[in-house]
């Protein structure tokens, strides 16, 4: 790009504490008005999982999830937290807003504690870079994406509109870093099957350690861009060389 146009490209632009450790405070955007007083309880759940055991799942601050998707979900985490599953070890963290709380089946917060923490809102980051985080169930928002990428979270890419499908292309199919599920014909509703199938690939299936070994591959290609040095920090002081 830069070869046919005069652009320099910089990112990721997440915190540096997230990245090159350059500005070991450089933790948060600077949204100082969100309430960080239930972090430290998600953190505390965390530290209680198993490294690698915690699915994810957050949809951004936008998507409005039908009904029907809400169903499939919950069901699928419940067949997770189900006695007979219970060996597997796997745990859910759910980033579900307030106002779509009323969509969840009766008493499912209740009869999934032991296994779920279902919550209005977390610090991401904070989350993906927790070691008990295997996979990360994302609408593939751009900023999710990024930050999955830089941290090393393999993605089960459930998109929903715009920019989204072509990020949930390059997760599963050019970066491989994640797959993508299958969306059936009933109005766009990704099944419990297939979020099943989805997770097994990510946590168990063939593509397991290709999964993970190319997250961390652009995990590393992230931090050593930001670095002194690297091809962002080269281009961002580029910038300020030519217009100071």
């Amino acid at each position: 790009m830069g070869k046919r146009w005069p652009i320099k490209t910089v990112g990721p632009t997440i915190p540096s504490a997230y990245l090159e450790g350059e500005l070991e405070d450089d933790k948060s955007y600077g949204l100082k008005h969100l309430k960080m007083e239930n972090n430290g309880k998600i953190l505390e759940w965390l530290d209680t999982k198993e490294n690698g055991s915690v699915i994810y799942i957050s949809f951004g601050s936008l998507v409005i999830l039908p009904h029907k998707q809400v169903d499939e979900l919950t069901n699928f985490l419940k067949n997770i937290t189900a006695a007979a599953a219970t060996a597997t070890n796997l745990s859910f963290l759910w980033v579900l807003r307030e106002s779509e709380m009323e969509k969840l089946p009766n008493n499912f917060i209740q009869t999934t504690s032991h296994k779920g923490l279902v919550v209005n809102w977390c610090c991401q980051l904070q989350v993906l870079s927790h070691s008990a985080v295997g996979c990360f169930v994302t609408h593939c928002g751009w900023n999710s994406t990024i930050e999955a990428l830089s941290l090393g979270v393999p993605m089960v890419a459930v998109p929903q509109w715009i920019d989204q499908t072509t990020n949930a292309k390059f997760v599963a199919d050019v970066w491989e870093v994640g797959a993508r599920v299958k969306i059936g014909s009933d109005k766009g509703i990704a099944t419990k099957e297939e979020l099943e199938a989805s997770i097994q690939s990510v946590f168990g299936g063939d593509g397991k350690n290709r999964i993970k070994i190319n997250s961390m591959k652009l995990m590393k290609l992230a931090k050593e861009a930001m670095k002194e040095g690297g091809s962002s920090n080269k281009n961002i002081q580029q910038f300020v060389d030519s217009i100071i």
